[in-house]
C-alpha cells in the first residue's frame, strides 16, 4: 500500500469516529500535537491522519514543522483536524508575539498558550525562579493578552513543576493565579504535572472557581519525588474520573487535551488507548 492509499484509509476510518466526544466534559477529543512531535518531523500528513484516526478531532499545536501556517492550516484540514490552541515558549512569544499570534490565527487557534516562565533579566543563567521573576511573567502576560486579543486570541499560561517550588513561602502558581487578570488571562492546567509536583487537581478547582478553561490529560507512574515515568492513560497512578468531576463542578472547561510525551510502544496503538480511556470516561 503507497504512502497516499495508507492516509486516504486512515482518514476514511476516522471519519466513523468524528463525533466522539470526550464523555466526562462533554467535548470533543483533543490531543496535544507536542506528543508526535518527532512523526510529524517526520511525515506531517501521515502523522495528522493518524491523530484523525484515533478518534481526536481537535488538536493544540506546539513543536510544529517549519512550515507557512497555510500549510499546516492545509494538513489539519487534510486530516479534518480543528487547531483550537496553540503553545509557545515564552522565548519565542518575546522576540515577536505579534507574528506568533497572527501564524496561531492562520492556523484557527483561539487561544495562546505560553509554556515557560522566565528571568525578568535575560541574562540571568538560573534554573530557579525568584518572586520578581514570577511576578515579571504575570505582568508580561497582562501586556501580552491586550495584544492577542486584537487577533481574535486569548492568552494563556500551562504549567509543569516550576510554578509549584515553594520561594520564600510564596507557591508561584498561585501569585500567578492572583496577579494574572482573569478578565484576559485563562490558565491551562496540566493535571499530570500537578500530581508529579505533589499538588492536587481538585484543590486547585476547588480554590479558584471558574479560573482554567483548558486542561492537559495524562498520566504518570509516580515515583519517589519526581522520578515519574509516561505512560498511557489509565495505566499510571492519576484517577481522572474525580478530577474531571470537579472540573464539571465548578470550572468551565472548553477544551482537554491528551498529551502523551514519550512511547514504550508503537504511538499509533499508545494513541488510541489514550482516546479509548478518555472517550469511556464518565
Amino acid at each position: 500500500m503507497d504512502r497516499r492509499t495508507f492516509i486516504t484509509c486512515i482518514a476514511a476510518a476516522a471519519a466513523s469516529t468524528r463525533m466522539c466526544f470526550a464523555n466526562a466534559l462533554g467535548l470533543p477529543l483533543g490531543l496535544q500535537l507536542y506528543s508526535v512531535r518527532d512523526q510529524m518531523a517526520q511525515d506531517l500528513d501521515m502523522a495528522l491522519a493518524a491523530v484523525a484516526a484515533a478518534g481526536f478531532t481537535q488538536v493544540e499545536s506546539a513543536s510544529l514543522p517549519k512550515k507557512p501556517a497555510s500549510e499546516i492550516r492545509a494538513a489539519l484540514d487534510k486530516a479534518g483536524l480543528n487547531c483550537v490552541s496553540s503553545h509557545h515558549p515564552f522565548a519565542e512569544l518575546k522576540a515577536d508575539p505579534t507574528a506568533v499570534f497572527a501564524y496561531d490565527a492562520e492556523l484557527g487557534s483561539k487561544f495562546v498558550i505560553c509554556a515557560s516562565p522566565a528571568h525578568r533579566d535575560p541574562a540571568a543563567r538560573s534554573a530557579r525562579f525568584s518572586l520578581d521573576d514570577w511576578k515579571y511573567c504575570a505582568e508580561t502576560f497582562n501586556r501580552w493578552a491586550q495584544l492577542a486579543e486584537s487577533h481574535g486570541l486569548t492568552l494563556g499560561y500551562h504549567n509543569h513543576i516550576h510554578e509549584f517550588d515553594l520561594v520564600e513561602g510564596t507557591l508561584p502558581y498561585e501569585l500567578l493565579l492572583a496577579q494574572c487578570d482573569p478578565k484576559k488571562v485563562t490558565f491551562e492546567m496540566d493535571c499530570g504535572w500537578v500530581r508529579v509536583a505533589k499538588h492536587d487537581p481538585i484543590a486547585l478547582m476547588r480554590q479558584h472557581p471558574y479560573r482554567f478553561s483548558m486542561l492537559h490529560v495524562k498520566d504518570f507512574h509516580l515515583g519517589e519525588g519526581q522520578n515519574a515515568k509516561v505512560t498511557e492513560l489509565g495505566r499510571g497512578d492519576i484517577q481522572y474520573g474525580p478530577i474531571l468531576a470537579q472540573a464539571r463542578s465548578n470550572q468551565h472547561i472548553q477544551h482537554a487535551f491528551v498529551e502523551q510525551e514519550s512511547f514504550d510502544m508503537p504511538w499509533q496503538e499508545a494513541l488510541k488507548i489514550d482516546a479509548d480511556f478518555v472517550r469511556k470516561l464518565s
